[in-house]
């Protein structure tokens, strides 16, 4: 068995038909952004509680950013691996939910949850915790885009539209130009008067 094998046996759900990203997104991005996930919402519920920690200081903002935090890794953990929520039965139905909106959901899910605590309580802590989650949150952003066009693709798009979005290319010579733009003229040599 191969590393990438083993790695998509690991991250791979049972009854889930096809992994996140469709067919089209390469391998390494659909468990990637899965693996990122679960270490993203491991270390949000472990720097989370560090700010939650700082009570100790009575820091009441880094208090309530941390337990945010801890709330926000839960949510992703539960979304990524609810095999690490056997005891609650409702996770897996609510996984499954998720896993079948569209991807930019999920993407904005994640940085929404990642952007409070960082605003609430600036520190290394929830930066790093919250900022794994956001990381998580842009790949799906990145998969919910789509593969790129191929350069024939994008050329032949580019000749069916003229300049402004019009069906029909232009044929004017100044079709791009700006209106207000004056012609070139030759005022001959630097440093020679002209008119003697």
């Amino acid at each position: 068995m191969s590393f990438a094998e083993k790695i998509t046996s690991l991250l791979a759900r049972p009854n889930q038909q096809e992994p996140t990203g469709g067919p089209e997104a390469p391998w390494y991005l659909k468990y990637g952004s899965r693996l990122l996930g679960i270490v993203g919402a491991f270390f949000a519920i472990l720097f989370g509680l560090w700010n939650v920690l700082s009570i100790i200081t009575l820091s009441v903002s880094c208090l309530v950013a941390g337990i945010i935090q801890m709330i926000a890794g839960f949510v992703v953990m539960a979304l990524e691996a609810p095999c690490c929520f056997v005891c609650i039965e409702q996770v897996n139905t609510l996984a499954d939910k998720v896993d079948s909106k569209p991807m930019f959901f999920r993407a904005g899910l994640y940085c929404a949850l990642a952007v409070p605590p960082i605003f609430m309580c600036f520190g290394l802590a929830s930066l790093f915790g919250s900022g794994l989650i956001f990381a998580t949150g842009v790949v799906y952003g990145m998969l919910a885009l789509g593969k790129k066009a191929s350069a024939e693709d994008m050329r032949a798009a580019a000749q069916q539209t003229g300049y402004g979005g019009n069906a029909t290319p232009s044929t004017n010579d100044r079709a791009g130009i700006v209106n207000n733009a004056q012609p070139f003229s030759f005022t001959g040599a630097v440093g020679t008067d002209s008119n003697v």
